[in-house]
């Protein structure tokens, strides 16, 4: 049986139209293949109740796990509780645990917890909490949906509170092989790899320095002996 998979559903008009970059999906990628989960797809959506609908209701029934990032906070454009709820038909409210996660909060910091903020307290019934040491408004679980802020720091904090409670499989090893030749030349090498080490994921990555051109070939697997013997192999057919 293979790995767990999971996708992303990145949210937010910020991303697509440049303003932002997003460094959640890189640190997600990691995570999850230390984890033994494979993440398998990535999609992007403006903050459109219809997009965001769509894309949750397809990932999660394709994929183990679906994690969002970005639209759970206190402005009127934050909408993915919204549309997360409305996608499994479930029925979204303030929940009195949020609340009093967040009052605890403010009342520390001599803040008022305002309607705006209040509006972080909405989480749709049957939902878990995900924990927020951060700035404390938490995200939540909803069947196989993992809802999170989209803020670098605070994304990273609730990956690292839901990730153990997950099961995983078997954690993702890679070698890296630095070629001085360009792909075309290596090309036929790489093709007989691929078809003799078919547990494997053999990817081609080419770069050009100072004029000459190379490629780097990263060979992936759970199998460490396999990965080894790969990557053997084709330095030993290369002449490396």
């Amino acid at each position: 049986m293979g790995n767990p998979t999971a996708a992303m559903l990145v949210i937010g008009d910020e991303i697509l139209s440049g303003r932002t970059r997003d460094s959640n999906m890189y640190f997600l990628a990691g995570e999850l293949t230390k984890h033994g989960i494979d993440l398998k797809e990535v999609r992007v959506v403006s903050d459109d109740e219809e997009a965001i609908i769509t894309g949750v209701t397809a990932l999660s029934e394709a994929y183990d796990h679906v994690f969002t990032s970005g639209g759970i906070g206190p402005t009127h454009d934050d909408i993915t509780a919204d549309c997360i709820a409305a996608a499994f038909g479930a029925h979204l409210d303030v929940r009195n645990d949020a609340r009093a996660i967040l009052q605890e909060h403010y009342d520390k910091s001599g803040t008022e917890l305002n309607a705006a903020r209040l509006r972080m307290a909405r989480i749709p019934d049957g939902a878990a909490l995900i924990e927020n040491p951060v700035s404390a408004a938490p995200g939540f679980t909803l069947k196989n949906v993992h809802v999170m802020a989209g803020v670098p720091s605070v994304f990273e904090a609730m990956v690292a509170s839901v990730l153990p409670t997950l099961t995983g499989g078997s954690p993702l090893l890679s070698q890296t092989l630095r070629i001085m030749r360009g792909e075309g030349e290596i090309a036929g090498h790489l093709s007989t790899l691929a078809a003799d080490f078919a547990d494997l994921s053999i990817g081609c990555y080419p770069f050009q320095k100072d004029g000459a051109f190379g490629a780097n070939v990263v060979v992936r697997g759970s199998d460490g002996a396999q990965v080894d013997a790969a990557v053997t192999r084709l330095a030993r057919e290369l002449g490396i």
